[in-house]
């Protein structure tokens, strides 16, 4: 859960600036968006297998580079 206490003499911009900021930090609007949709289980690790693969993949060729 995110709280925001306003500041003194803090324009209504600068919170919601700093809310933004704080809802993006803590993973909120990305869970959001996660769960906006049903996914099955199956899809979900193909999403993750796939992830991972391109993780490994950008690694593998970062390694070679060096």
């Amino acid at each position: 859960m995110v709280r925001l206490r306003l500041r003194d003499n803090e324009s209504v911009q600068e919170a919601v600036r700093r809310f933004r900021k704080l809802v993006e930090h803590t993973g909120v609007k990305k869970e959001m968006r996660r769960r906006e949709y049903f996914e099955k289980p199956s899809e979900q690790k193909r999403r993750e297998r796939r992830r991972a693969q391109r993780r490994a993949r950008i690694n593998n060729d970062l390694a070679k580079k060096s």
